[in-house]
């Protein structure tokens, strides 16, 4: 199971962002899909990082950011993964096209590609629980 947690282990909270990586020139592609239909809002970059190219966005407290890279190599394994309601039905309405899958039981969720041949998993979110709905201990959210 692990070492014992002491005062000196780290307390993670989750993930601040993950970064695609896009070939340098690809941003307004970028903005168009993640943007466009993704559905996700540009947010500023820092000054000094926005000269290196990239584009940054959010939707809720998912932040995504994508950045230009020499050399680029679309990410076939290595995936981020995004919860979002209304899965199916945005997939219908989106026009993106999805690999549906099953290995994971009781889950809803398919792979797509960005227009650079990155893999991103989307998820079906669970329900959102209400502030005034009891916290129920052990359970796993799925």
């Amino acid at each position: 199971m692990g070492p014992a947690k002491t005062s000196d282990t780290p307390s993670w909270r989750g993930i601040d962002h993950v970064q695609l990586a896009i070939p340098p020139g690809g941003e307004q592609i970028a903005r168009d899909f993640y943007g466009g239909v993704l559905g996700f809002t540009e947010v500023p970059k820092p000054p000094v990082m926005a000269a290196r190219g990239g584009v940054w966005f959010e939707a809720g407290d998912t932040r995504l950011h994508v950045g230009a890279e020499p050399g680029f190599t679309a990410a076939r394994k290595a995936h981020p993964a995004l919860l979002i309601a209304g899965l199916r039905a945005f997939i219908e309405t989106s026009g993106v096209e999805a690999r549906w899958s099953d290995e994971i039981p009781d889950s809803i969720r398919c792979h797509i590609d960005d227009p650079f041949g990155n893999r991103i998993e989307l998820i079906e979110a669970p329900p959102a629980v209400s502030p005034a709905e009891p916290h129920v201990e052990g359970g796993t959210g799925r």
